[in-house]
């Protein structure tokens, strides 16, 4: 199963060559993490990051990236907002704002929440979760809301 990461915001190739280092540093996710360029705008020098695409297999991979990105995710400065999308059209966006408070069980939850969302998907068709992590979120194990075909993770 492969995911594409894909970020949002006037600095998002920063933000996506960001995690991609912060991934080729995690062992059970070496030689899976492929970059994927588009070519400069006119004017620019250098292609430009676009998605990096994840290879998760079997062996513990997808917990092992839950664990990289949520992590990464604590040490970023402001809004952060990527997008994970699977082959089959499911996707899940996460929305980091002061992740730093999160203490040790709410960041277990927030891990169990992603891995599960990125392994099952849920529902039939495509599926969208938001995970709002932020400081001082509410706990609970997440759950549908309002039948829109949208998850909230908390």
């Amino acid at each position: 199963m492969d995911v594409t990461v894909l970020a949002d915001g006037q600095d998002a190739a920063d933000q996506l060559r960001s995690l991609q280092e912060w991934l080729v540093g995690v062992e059970e996710l070496r030689g899976r993490v492929t970059a994927e360029e588009a070519p400069p705008p006119p004017g620019k020098l250098g292609p430009v990051l676009e998605t990096l695409v994840v290879a998760l297999g079997p062996g513990g991979a997808v917990t092992a990236f839950s664990v990289a990105v949520l992590a990464w995710l604590r040490t970023r400065r402001g809004d952060v907002r990527i997008k994970l999308t699977l082959l089959e059209g499911r996707s899940l966006e996460l929305t980091a704002r002061r992740v730093s408070g999160l203490d040790a069980e709410a960041l277990r939850r927030q891990v169990a929440d992603v891995s599960d969302a990125l392994a099952k998907g849920g529902a039939e068709g495509e599926v969208e979760a938001i995970a709002d992590i932020a400081e001082g979120a509410e706990g609970g194990n997440g759950g549908e809301t309002g039948g829109t075909g949208r998850r909230e993770l908390r």
